[in-house]
């Protein structure tokens, strides 16, 4: 081999080894008023982390970047506001942030890309809505308060977009706008909205198909299927792109349950080992199907969504949640039953939950979906009281509380509680009984505690009846309870 040979060789592979390393983008910033430890977080699509810590009111970072990425960025430490900043990456590029204050959200962006400009345009036409919700999380004001702010803010964005340039900046704020419309009841601007989707939809450059669809399903949603409806097929696609039905999940006549779920959504993964466990003993009559809300390429790439052990598929347009899910919010999950029926719909995980659930199937027929981690395990019904034995799940630094003015209902009256034993009634109670011998963190500090209730006699034993857990907000409900 000749020197010119291993020279040029050699040449190639710096070349090469360049481009590899040009697959990341950095972003430096500055201000005197931050605070040494001020944690820094970033990250692309909905993956988010610890990515500096501030020193001497500097950081700087780096992103792994393929192509024109759309990430957020955001700052943890005395003054600074809970909010996020949104920066615009190509691979190579160097973005600079500066400001003098911790609103980090109204710092100065220096950067070469058309779509940071149209975003840097965005915010300073916002700046003083902006600046107001600053100012209102800083100051910890309730949400009522800072609705108007917020709305505020939404008008003023929906306001400039005719006149931006139509690229990744602007169609990312339409789908934020979106997305609070679907989730804003008698949203005040939708006529607007309207236009802004149709103008922007037909002068949208190529690429953009996949946000347009989502953006058109929250402005236009299909309307909303109820609990007792019959449930509607969908197209969904696995990890190798393969496209698969809903309705192959009820090929077994099991039940199904949907599990709508996101990568960065923390109780979306916090959920997954009592999950695993709660199919592993239930799947002989549960079918779980996972459906993602990420962006196709994100989700397939993702550790995490790699180890679903049950039907694993994705939804990038988000055309079955509208369907499915009141509410834009996930760990979202709807069962359905053998004959394709909707049974009952809930937000969010609370650990327990799908070992209540389990218990649930398996023992007293009952309706315990307003509050999976609480069962009832037997009814003990006679002439003189009415005993019914519960289980709590929740994790062992968690509390929970019974009321003492719990009540069951039926044949058209009220039947008061007049004894407990094994909980404090009004009180703070922690569950200290192990649920799992996984040696999960997570899983293996839920716990359960076994209480019972007695109540008044019914005046005629019902073949159903409710359990109220006193009339505030918030109570535990347990519905068409079998009294036999």
């Amino acid at each position: 081999m000749s020197k010119k040979t291993i020279i040029t060789m050699m040449l190639a592979l710096v070349t090469m080894t360049g481009l590899a390393q040009t697959k990341t983008a950095t972003v430096t910033g500055y201000s005197p008023a931050l605070k040494d430890g001020t944690l820094v977080l970033a990250g692309t699509g909905t993956i988010g982390n610890v990515v500096d810590t501030v020193k001497a009111g500097r950081f700087d970072f780096s992103l792994p970047v393929e192509e024109l990425t759309e990430s957020f960025f955001s700052l943890m430490g005395e003054g600074c506001p809970n909010f996020s900043l949104t920066i615009f990456l190509r691979p190579g590029v160097t973005v600079k942030l500066s400001g003098t204050d911790c609103l980090y959200p109204l710092w100065k962006v220096d950067s070469p890309l058309p779509e940071q400009q149209t975003q840097n345009r965005l915010t300073e036409h916002c700046r003083d809505a902006i600046t107001e919700l600053l100012q209102m999380d800083l100051a910890e004001k309730p949400w009522e308060e800072r609705e108007v702010a917020e709305m505020k803010w939404v008008k003023q964005r929906m306001d400039i977009l005719p006149s931006l340039p139509v690229d990744a900046a602007t169609i990312h704020t339409l789908w934020l706008t979106a997305m609070t419309a679907k989730n804003t009841k008698d949203f005040p601007h939708m006529e607007q909205l309207k236009k802004l989707e149709k103008s922007i939809a037909a002068r949208a450059p190529k690429g953009f198909e996949e946000q347009l669809t989502e953006i058109h399903n929250n402005v236009y949603p299909p309307r909303l299927l109820q609990v007792g409806e019959k449930a509607v097929d969908a197209e969904l696609l696995d990890m190798q792109g393969k496209k698969h039905h809903l309705f192959e999940a009820f090929a077994d006549g099991k039940y199904v349950l949907l599990d709508f779920w996101g990568i960065g959504c923390g109780p979306c993964m916090m959920s997954e080992p009592e999950m695993k466990e709660f199919y592993e003993k239930m799947k002989d009559k549960i079918e779980i199907v996972g459906i993602n809300q990420n962006r196709l390429a994100e989700w397939q790439k993702h550790e995490f969504s790699k180890r679903i052990v049950w039907k694993n598929w994705n939804n990038a347009s988000k055309d079955i949640s509208s369907r499915y899910c009141d509410i834009g919010a996930i760990p979202y999950y709807v069962l359905i039953s053998p004959d394709k029926r909707i049974l009952w719909k809930t937000m969010g995980y609370g650990p327990g939950w799908f070992m209540g659930m389990a218990d649930a199937f398996n023992g007293l027929k009952q309706d315990n979906s307003a509050n999976l981690s609480l069962v009832i395990q037997k009814v003990d019904a006679n002439a003189n009281s009415t005993t019914i034995s519960f289980r709590n799940y929740s994790h062992k630094d968690y509390w929970f509380r019974i009321a003492k003015d719990s009540y069951l209902t039926a044949n058209g009256k009220k039947y008061k509680l007049t004894a407990a034993d094994g909980v404090k009634l009004d009180e703070d109670n922690y569950s200290q009984v192990k649920a799992s011998k996984s040696t999960d963190e997570f899983l293996g500090n839920i716990c359960y505690t076994d209480f019972t209730l007695t109540f008044e006699p019914f005046d005629t034993i019902p073949t159903t009846f409710d359990f109220i857990e006193g009339d505030v907000q918030g109570a535990f409900v347990i519905r068409n309870i079998s009294a036999k």
